[in-house]
Order: structure tokens, then sequence, then C-alpha cells
């Protein structure tokens, strides 16, 4: 039996949630998470996923996972530090820090897990950290765990980093100053402007971070906006996660051999958490090999991307000003976002409402996410629905 306290806690919490408008309710796929999904028995176009490569579902990968599962077996065993690092993780990480252009990579458990584990393993206390505002909460959390003085940097304005660049290394108040950025901003699909970070962090002597989770897969050629401009020389963390674009699961820093040896020695989600699996490292490195070998699979992303996103506009939605297949359809009211994601759900396309906190009031959405997978049959078919629905809610004429 729980305790009285904790259950009045959470009776009057979830329902304060429920009448906020913001209590989160969890579907259940029938099989794959594919261009097409199966929601309680209904069949609908999925533009809800982060699968841009349509890897998590591609025979190749799954068969190096069965391969690799076989081989070693279904979990590492331990940890990393003790005896959990196989030499598939080893050859992993060769191939990640090929893959980024850089000397090392280390490869943690989650995305989640590599923010909290990275910058609380270099930041500290008596340091400040300088972050773009509409970081990914894995950030603002590790940023946190780190104890380090935490300066908001207005979104994408670099006359704001400057300025505070600026004031936060000639205080001298911090022992070191980091940066921190989302290559891609999961939000509104905008691209960092990775070249004037360059510029301003290397004026100021300020360490520089990249969270590529929405950019691995997708930009320069599928390995990432740092290497999109071409900047890998440039950045010291070089961020990222194996499970969107890649398609599996897991996060990786690449960086120098030094910055790696470091981050294997301290990064607590590493020293204290089971290594990845087997299965997931063999399929990990086998995305990347197609990546590497395979332009057309990101070239199909970004055609099918460029389509939906042109068709969007042509019908009289606002999709803000994303550069990616990022696809947010903004319609300003909180509530109807929800309405117009539930209509959008109930003709067949599977969508998720996006409102206030993730992102600002009065800027409420849905959010596409068009990958390889889908035919322009599919897109087609998502577009006449998001027609029909945005005339009957008065959101397009």
């Amino acid at each position: 039996m729980s305790s009285k306290v904790l259950d009045q806690f959470l009776e009057t919490n979830l329902e304060d949630l429920k009448e906020k408008g913001l209590f989160n309710t969890i579907d259940v796929l029938e099989g794959s998470n594919g261009p097409i999904i199966t929601v309680n028995g209904k069949k609908m176009v999925n533009l809800a996923s982060n699968n841009y490569l349509g890897f998590a579902t591609r025979p190749e990968l799954i068969e190096a996972d069965v391969e690799a599962t076989k081989h070693y077996g279904a979990g590492a065993g331990a940890v990393r530090t003790i005896n959990g690092t196989l030499d598939i993780h080893q050859k992993l990480e060769e191939k990640i820090a090929e893959f980024k252009g850089t000397e090392a990579a280390i490869a943690f458990q989650s995305g989640f897990n590599c923010n909290m584990g990275a910058i609380s393993a270099v930041m500290k206390k008596g340091d400040a950290i300088l972050s773009d505002e509409l970081n990914h909460a894995s950030i603002i959390d590790g940023c946190r765990l780190s104890g380090a003085k935490i300066i908001r940097v207005n979104h994408q304005d670099m006359e704001d980093l400057e300025a505070k660049a600026k004031a936060a290394t000639e205080s001298g108040e911090y022992n070191k100053v980091m940066y921190i950025t989302d290559g891609v901003f999961s939000m509104d699909g905008d691209v960092a402007k990775i070249p004037e970070i360059v510029e301003i962090c290397e004026k100021y002597n300020v360490i520089t971070y990249v969270d590529d989770a929405h950019g691995t897969g997708v930009m320069g050629e599928g390995r990432g906006t740092v290497k999109h401009f071409h900047m890998q020389d440039h950045i010291d963390f070089q961020m990222g996660t194996l499970s969107k674009g890649i398609g599996v699961v897991g996060g990786y820093v690449a960086g120098t051999k030094q910055l790696i040896t470091w981050l294997k020695s301290q990064a607590r989600p590493f020293l204290f958490s089971t290594s990845l699996t087997p299965g997931a490292a063999g399929a990990c490195i086998e995305a990347i090999d197609l990546i590497q070998n395979h332009p057309e699979y990101v070239e199909t992303l970004w055609e099918n991307a460029n389509y939906f996103k042109s068709e969007l506009k042509r019908i009289g939605y606002d999709i803000g000003k994303s550069e990616t297949p990022i696809t947010p359809v903004i319609v300003g009211d909180e509530k109807l976002a929800q309405e117009f994601s539930k209509k959008l759900i109930e003709n067949g396309v599977y969508v998720k409402p996006i409102v206030f906190p993730t992102v600002p009031l009065g800027t409420g959405r849905v959010r596409n996410m068009p990958n390889a997978g889908h035919t322009k049959e599919m897109l087609d078919d998502a577009i006449k629905v998001y027609e029909k629905v945005g005339k009957e809610l008065d959101i397009i004429k």
C-alpha cells in the first residue's frame, strides 16, 4: 500500500496536468515504427517519428543486430570500465570517429545520458556555460548537473552570444567557459550558425559543444551539421544520438583522443551503466556504413521533405523557418493545436501537438517528420488530409 502523502501528491498533480491540457497520453504501436503505423487497429501515415532514414526497420540493420546478438549475447554483462567493453563497442567508436572526422569517440546508452555525462564531466562549479535558450532538455539537465553558472543566450542571436562570451571570459569570475547549442533545433527545424559560433568562440577562447541529435543522418551528406559547414576541426564536442538518423539507440561524443580518454574516466552514465547491447552496436555500425556508401538514402529524405514542405505551403500553412526535414505547422493557440492533432489522427495522419512550455506560448503546432521511407503517394495522402482538416478548423481557406 502506497503512502497517503504520495497518493495525494500524485492525484492532485495529475488532475492539474489534465486541466491544463498538459497530460501526456501514450499511444501503443501494433507493429514497427515505419512510414505507416497501426494504432488501435487503425493504419495511419506516420509523420511523428525521428526515424529519418527509415533505418529502424531496414533488413540490413535487423540482420546486423541479430548476428551481433548471436555472437556476443543479448547484453554486454557489465559496465564499460569493468569488463563490459566488447570489441564491437570499440569498432563502433572507431566508426563514429571516422564518420564525424575526429580522432576518437565514446558511445553512451542514450543521447540523454550522453549530455548528462559529457557536460558534467568537463564543466564544474566555478565555470560558466552559455546555452541557447531553445536547447534540448537533456542539455539543460546536463548543465544543471555540472554545477556551472548557466547563462542563457537568445536563440540564434550572434550579437547576444558575443556580448555574453566577452563578458563571461573577461570578468575573471570563471575558470572556463563553454557554449552549447543544438545543431538542428527540434521544434522549428532551424540550423545553428556554426561558422559564426566558431568565430566568436575562438575569439574569446570558449569551449564549443554541438548537440547534433537531429543533424546526424540528415545534414552534411548524413555526417551532421558540423560536417555540413566543414567545421569538424573547430568544434570541441560533437555530440549526437544513434536513435534518430541512425535508427537504433544510444548516443556519442566525438572529439580529440584526450577528450575521449577524459570522458571514459569521468562521465558517470558511462561509468555506472551497463554498456550498449551488442546487437545495438552492430546495427549502428551497419547504419553508418549504409550512410557512407549509399548517399541516395539521405538524398531521398531531402526530396521527400522538400516536396512535403512545398505542398504544405502551397495550401496555405505556416511552416515557420525550418531549414531541415523537421516541419512544424504553426497554428498559434494551444487548444487549437490539440484539436488539430486529434482531427489529423482521426483522418489517418499521425502527428502530435507541441504546446507551451515546450514551445513559447501562442506558438502551438503539430510537428511533421517526413522521412526516406515515405512514398510520394503517402505524402500526397497526408496533404489531402491536411487540406481537409485545415479547412474544417478554419486554419486555411
